[in-house]
């Protein structure tokens, strides 16, 4: 960091004050294409984010999943990591990781005290102060660079060319499935999107693509080779070779770029599980080089391998899954792997949106596969209010299969009572789960709720 004289703020003394402090900043919901801020920020910083290799990825679903993968691979590499990622599920420091582990309070606060003076010089020179996300991407580079860490694993927080990470260089570019989402500020096919996507890719840098639809891939390719990026693509230089499910995941044979990897068993659910553990295989062999990496090496990180809130199972009896799927490519992919890797019957729906995604779309992905849905809501000012969430559900389900309980615990116990009962099932009484889903703060609320009353607290 630059030693440059300066009025030093206030330190804040508790994880609450320094979160008290980011959330008061710009929300990181609203998009302004500018680096100049960040770039300004980290230029303060002294660039941490140039102290150490970048693997940086995109792409509409699959990010976080892959960035934990593309992590625990890395560290069974004696590689030490740092892991940026976002949303969080239940607290603001799983965002910054350092081997693969959340930072503490005590040392979030530090790394929030560190850069607190040169958000202010920033505030004052720019037209629009820092952004709470902004300002967390540079909290999240100068702590990898006082660990120090040998790479960071970055995730942007929406597309690409603007996104605040994006003032990193890449060596390696992952661009996971494309779809749609955040429509109004990225574009409303996969192609249009993807433009705002492929600026993370970066000259000399190498691009691991997951596959694409056609006019997705073409503007990947076509920024590949306007930058001078090797391409590796999922289906032609690496990929799913076969995979069966299994009892608490699915067994994998995985084709990397170097070598073959088969009886990999990976504790995750769903074939697009399977799809992000090959794109983050690749992208870990095109950031090691020419050598393969050892075949046992790979068997034990993918069955260490974690991802909270994507089909995690967080109770039984009745089962409750977590699925933090809030748009329609995303609800596609988790109903599809509860049809491949469970037999519930009947399945609840708990679901809660925010008011800017595609809800009506989100329902229709789930349709077929549930019986009945609870509509809901989070605790949060974006939250779609449960009467209106049912307004829709009403019209893709019908009314009979829809019920409303605003508050979130209240929809989880009727849920869970509908699937013991047996709800819409013509199957003995104790074969139902539950699914809580359609936003990443709704799961993130479930999450919380039901680990403190296994707890028992």
């Amino acid at each position: 960091m630059t030693d440059a004289p300066i009025d030093q703020p206030r330190l804040a003394q508790t994880f609450a004050e320094v979160e008290d402090a980011l959330l008061s900043r710009w929300p990181e919901t609203k998009l302004e294409p500018s680096l100049d801020r960040i770039r300004a920020f980290t230029e303060l910083l002294g660039d941490p984010q140039r102290n150490y290799p970048v693997i940086h990825l995109t792409g509409t679903n699959g990010k976080t999943s892959t960035s934990r993968m593309i992590d625990t691979l890395l560290r069974a590499l004696d590689l030490r990591t740092g892991r940026f990622t976002s949303p969080h599920l239940e607290r603001l420091n799983e965002r910054i990781c350092v081997d693969g582990e959340p930072l503490t309070d005590e040392e979030f606060v530090q790394a929030f005290n560190e850069i607190a003076p040169y958000t202010h010089l920033v505030d004052g020179s720019e037209p629009l102060p820092l952004s709470f996300f902004e300002t967390v991407v540079g909290m999240a580079y100068a702590a990898f660079a006082d660990a120090p860490v040998d790479v960071a694993v970055v995730e942007v927080g929406m597309g690409g060319t603007w996104d605040a990470t994006n003032v990193a260089d890449a060596a390696v570019a992952v661009v996971t499935p494309i779809g749609v989402d955040h429509a109004s500020y990225l574009g409303t096919t996969p192609g249009e999107i993807a433009v705002e996507k492929s600026g993370i890719i970066k000259p000399g840098s190498v691009a691991v693509l997951a596959e694409q639809t056609v006019d997705a891939a073409e503007v990947l390719l076509a920024r590949c080779v306007e930058v001078g990026a090797t391409v590796v693509r999922e289906g032609l230089e690496f990929g799913v070779a076969s995979r069966v499910p299994a009892v608490g995941g699915q067994m994998l044979s995985l084709q990397g770029l170097r070598r073959r990897y088969d009886d990999v068993f990976l504790p995750l659910y769903g074939a697009h599980q399977a799809q992000n553990a090959a794109t983050a295989l690749a992208a870990v062999e095109a950031f090691v080089g020419t050598e393969p990496l050892g075949e046992d090496l790979v068997r034990e990180a993918f069955a260490r391998a974690t991802s909270p809130g994507r089909l995690e199972i967080i109770r039984r009896s009745p089962m409750i899954l977590l699925d933090a799927a809030h748009n329609p490519h995303g609800a596609a992919a988790a109903a599809d792997a509860l049809e491949d890797s469970f037999a519930f019957d009947p399945l609840i729906g708990v679901v809660g949106v925010m008011a800017d995604k595609d809800h009506e779309g989100v329902l229709g992905a789930l349709e077929p596969h549930l019986a009945h849905i609870v509509c809901t809501q989070n605790s949060t000012e974006r939250a779609l209010p449960a009467e209106q969430l049912a307004v829709v559900a009403r019209e893709v389900f019908g009314p009979d299969r829809v019920s409303v309980e605003p508050r979130l615990a209240d929809a989880i116990d009727r849920a869970t009572g509908l699937a013991e009962a047996g709800e819409g099932s013509g199957s003995s009484i104790g074969s139902g789960a539950v699914l809580v889903t359609g936003s990443v703060i709704t799961v993130g609320e479930a999450r919380a709720l039901l680990r403190r009353r296994g707890s028992g607290s």
